[in-house]
């Protein structure tokens, strides 16, 4: 998190509203703790599921990604994603394993989701698991930087800039420095600031990277990673390795940048059509930007 001033008292409310927002999020979201609410909408095999508004809204998030993808971003490959593998925090993920017997079949597909927003009630039919990891992350950062710009400002006494970022997932809240946030787009989240990748700047909005390489592991003698194509219920068989998508949200960056590595070839046009900057990184390492993302010096 970064916020545009010296004041440790802001620094202090921002923190503090960032953790709250970090915490809520993993309770109601997390597919990694049995006691999260999407645990128990998981395991409740068809019945409507009491929940928070907040994994209510975690829920609505990921089912528009799906529509405005036309499923190419879907919730239900909790069950796929689990069997790859990936089934606890990517730390604790063994890289190697044995072989895996992996059949093509699409996933169940997210209008089998049911929300009542009335109820307060989440259904998903008996087998269908929900993973909410990549839009819930995004989200996260939306709010987040939304509380800690709002209890800055409470201590400031004026709108304060700020800038929360999980992993991949950017976003900006109130006034930004002079010249705009200065972010470095890489593979990896956790490269250094003079590793390789592209320094580009934010003054608004959000950004997300969705990528192939950081978390990838090895079963038998095939090499997985977590992006699902819900087409095939696999990992999708993509020409890029990142894709990096700047928009009015985090939420809605994260929707497309996903999509995009999902799409393949077609996402650069997809991504034009939808009027959204973008960078897009090939297993070569070749470039490919539009909509007005930076020239990459380093292409």
């Amino acid at each position: 998190m970064l916020v545009d001033g010296g004041d440790p008292g802001v620094l202090e409310a921002a923190r503090a509203a960032v953790e709250a927002e970090l915490a809520a999020i993993d309770a109601a979201a997390s597919r990694f703790r049995p006691d999260s609410e999407l645990a128990a909408v998981n395991r409740a095999a068809g019945r409507a599921t009491p929940v928070s508004d907040l994994l209510i809204e975690a829920v609505e998030v990921a089912l528009r990604g799906a529509r405005l993808t036309d499923g190419r971003v879907d919730p239900t490959i909790g069950r796929v994603v689990r069997l790859l593998g990936y089934d606890r925090d990517f730390a604790s993920v063994a890289p190697d394993g044995p072989p895996l017997q992996l059949t093509a079949r699409s996933v169940p597909g997210w209008q089998l989701v049911q929300v009542d927003r009335a109820a307060g009630t989440v259904t998903v039919p008996p087998g269908v698991e929900l993973d909410l990891g990549s839009s819930a992350k995004a989200l996260a950062s939306d709010r987040a930087a939304r509380a800690a710009g709002d209890a800055a400002a409470g201590v400031a006494g004026a709108p304060i800039g700020v800038l929360v970022g999980l992993g991949g997932d950017i976003a900006v809240r109130g006034p930004a420095p002079v010249g705009g946030w200065d972010v470095k787009v890489t593979d990896n989240h956790a490269s250094p600031p003079d590793g390789p990748g592209q320094s580009i700047s934010i003054s608004s909005g959000g950004l997300a990277t969705s990528g192939t390489t950081v978390r990838r592991w090895q079963r038998g003698e095939i090499a997985l990673h977590h992006i699902v194509d819900p087409a095939t219920g696999l990992p999708a068989d993509t020409c890029w390795r990142t894709v990096s998508v700047a928009a009015a949200s985090c939420v809605d960056a994260n929707i497309a940048s996903t999509a995009a590595i999902i799409l393949g070839e077609a996402a650069p046009a997809w991504l034009t059509a939808h009027a959204l900057p973008a960078r897009l990184v090939r297993h070569d390492g070749t470039v490919t930007t539009v909509n007005g993302w930076p020239a990459d010096e380093e292409s």
